[in-house]
């Protein structure tokens, strides 16, 4: 039986509403910051398109209004669950945002604990795309890694092999606490903890892209980049990055 749930958040941005609207309500502005390759149709009632891992999943525009509010709804699925994203911009002085989201709809069997993970998740996406808008707005992401590593319930042996590729050493993590990216495959690359949520969500930024290592919803070890160099093949990228999983969780 499908659970009704909802998610509120309120974050403060530094970028214009035009610029906010840009990265929320394109195609190329989600893939900067969000998860796999998007596409809008702008218009109310337009079409919304989203592939990832070899899956498509749509959904219909409810709400379109440039600069000020967009929003979406998936299309329901056979069980009757389905989810709903609103998005609310309001312009600040000195040209600052503040965008007000809700995240809607209904959940499956499981919802307790998928609705736990949302909560925390948005908040985690809004803070990428604060990154997003802070460092890198105007730019498009070339490649976007989304690697899915095992299920690994020992939240301890995530955040060390996290802790351990990014070179940080100290017991706990901070905000602005300085990286160095080691991959096998890839050239290494100086960087910035961005945002941190222990033991389950690590945000970080080099000069060339936003990644945030997630230790997820059934213990699920995911790594995201958004490569706005376009100087490495992106199945390179994403052979690097499964091949890392599989070193240290498999």
């Amino acid at each position: 039986m499908p659970h009704e749930f909802e998610v509120r958040e309120e974050i403060a941005l530094e970028a214009t509403p035009e610029q906010v609207w840009e990265a929320i309500a394109t195609g190329p502005g989600v893939d900067s910051w969000f998860m796999g390759r998007n596409e809008i149709e702008s218009r109310e009632g337009g079409r919304t398109r989203q592939e990832m891992m070899g899956f498509t999943s749509e959904g219909t525009v409810t709400a379109w209004e440039p600069g000020k509010k967009f929003a979406f709804r998936s299309d329901e699925n056979p069980d009757g669950t389905f989810m709903a994203f609103e998005y609310l911009i309001e312009g600040r002085d000195g040209g600052s945002t503040v965008l007000r989201f809700v995240h809607s709809g209904f959940l499956g069997d499981d919802w307790e604990a998928e609705y736990d993970a949302l909560k925390v998740g948005d908040r985690m996406y809004l803070e990428k795309l604060a990154v997003y808008l802070r460092q890198f707005v105007g730019r498009v992401s070339a490649h976007n890694v989304f690697a899915v590593g095992p299920q690994v319930p020992d939240a301890e042996r995530v955040w060390s092999a996290f802790k351990d590729v990014l070179g940080l050493t100290g017991a706990q993590v901070a905000e602005g606490d300085p990286v160095r990216l080691a991959v096998e495959g890839l050239a290494p690359a100086e960087g910035v903890v961005e945002f941190v949520r222990q033991p389950s969500f690590l945000g970080v930024r080099t000069d060339e892209g936003i990644y945030m290592f997630i230790h997820g919803h059934e213990g699920a070890v995911v790594v995201e980049q958004h490569d706005f160099s376009g100087s490495v093949d992106g199945k390179e990228l994403d052979a690097a990055w499964q091949a890392w999983l599989t070193r240290s969780f498999v």
